[in-house]
């Protein structure tokens, strides 16, 4: 006990610095990110559900995420929004990259390496829905994205070895993700004292399943990015649609992808509940 709260000093002191390193407006900045993670999340999950049921041929990515929102009435004012919420998650993660992250392994050079990787991932997708915003070009779904970047690894020389490791790294962080959520762990990034008990075990369990669901889907990739590899067929690397695709093609059937579908939809919920109670 007393161990713990030591730590817990420690953390809270090193978050208090780190706040002032990041100031107000990275803090906003992150919570903003957070925010529109979520909401795509969300999309994407519902997307998912109809998927599932047979009522769309919609991608279940952030390509059919993004021009959902963009066939609304408020389409284009959204846009921006999530454009302006990925731009500044991806200046949060490149100041944790640099200054280190909240959570007691956050100065470890394997986190601001993640980090890193993060800010370079969420500066894409704000720059694609950018574009949209602008005219400037349909966003491309992750289907066409992943098989691209494997047919151009293919061929070069190594391509086959290189386009393993990366099915490797991809499942091998799905399959962590799936254990570390389920084990509660993003709870030593969070700070949910001042929520009620009701409210700590919903963010607990909505962070659970949805990381896991999560997982899930990056496993299911890293698991086809490999089978393209063996091959040498770029036809066989699957984005987050086809990878959620392949759930209802299972023995449980479309039962399987609407499970994985409400995961994902409860993970988006949980990235905004983050963004109230995450330490950054």
């Amino acid at each position: 006990m007393v161990v713990r709260t030591a730590r817990r000093r420690v953390e809270r002191a090193h978050g208090a610095g780190r706040r002032t390193a990041h100031g107000s407006l990275i803090t906003g900045m992150a919570r903003a990110g957070l925010v529109a993670l979520g909401v795509l999340y969300v999309l994407i999950g519902a997307i998912a559900l109809e998927v599932a049921f047979g009522n769309t041929r919609q991608q279940a990515d952030k390509s059919g995420a993004v021009r959902l929102v963009a066939a609304t009435p408020v389409g284009s004012v959204i846009l921006w929004l999530l454009a302006a919420g990925f731009g500044g998650m991806a200046v949060w993660r490149l100041t944790e990259a640099v200054s280190g992250a909240a959570g007691p392994d956050g100065d470890k050079a394997s986190e601001r390496l993640a980090c890193l990787g993060r800010a370079v991932l969420y500066g894409a997708i704000a720059y694609g829905i950018l574009k949209y915003a602008l005219g400037l070009g349909a966003p491309t779904s992750t289907d066409k994205q992943s098989q691209d970047l494997t047919a151009t690894a293919l061929h070069h020389a190594g391509g086959q070895v290189v386009v393993a490791l990366a099915a490797f790294v991809i499942a091998g962080a799905g399959a962590a993700l799936m254990y570390h959520e389920w084990r509660a762990r993003f709870l030593r990034k969070m700070n949910l004292d001042p929520a009620s008990a009701g409210i700590r075990t919903f963010v607990t369990r909505l962070g659970q399943i949805g990381g896991f669901a999560r997982g899930a889907v990056f496993a299911t990739i890293g698991i086809f990015l490999a089978v393209a590899a063996i091959d040498a067929n770029p036809g066989q690397a699957k984005g987050i649609d086809s990878a959620l695709r392949v759930f209802a093609h299972t023995p449980l059937g479309p039962r399987l992808l609407v499970l994985v579908a409400v995961g994902l939809v409860m993970f988006g919920v949980f990235s905004c509940c983050e963004a109230r109670w995450r330490r950054v």
